[in-house]
């Protein structure tokens, strides 16, 4: 019996996410910032408030994210974004979730489970 609990810190733009016109400028920034560093890879609030938000790669001058918990809860409340709190099964306790099914083989892994959005 797992549970939805404790506070959330990870998140992922929905693959098919709808087209809802943003009244607030910082969700329509982090969501550009979003787009352009995850694309609908999940990431943490913590990667966002790096000097480089989230990826030295694609935002080498720096990208830090500040004052953006109202544009993410926007983005949420929206269904842009997907929240996905920790999973509890013991009160304290975590539980994984593993998102492929990989074979391992001598000389090559194979993923079974690779999706549309991968």
């Amino acid at each position: 019996y797992v549970v939805e609990d404790m506070e959330c810190s990870h998140y992922a733009k929905a693959f098919d996410a709808p087209h809802v016109p943003l009244r607030l400028p910082r969700a329509k920034k982090l969501l550009s910032h979003i787009q352009r560093t995850f694309g609908t890879l999940p990431f943490c609030r913590r990667w966002l408030e790096r000097e480089d938000g989230g990826s030295s790669f694609i935002n080498p001058k720096g990208a830090k994210q500040e004052k953006y918990i109202m544009g993410l809860k926007n983005l949420v409340d929206n269904g842009i974004v997907t929240a996905y709190p920790p999973l509890c099964d013991i009160k304290g306790s975590y539980t994984s979730q593993y998102e492929h099914t990989l074979i391992l083989r001598p000389t090559c892994k194979e993923v079974l489970s690779r999706g549309d959005d991968y």
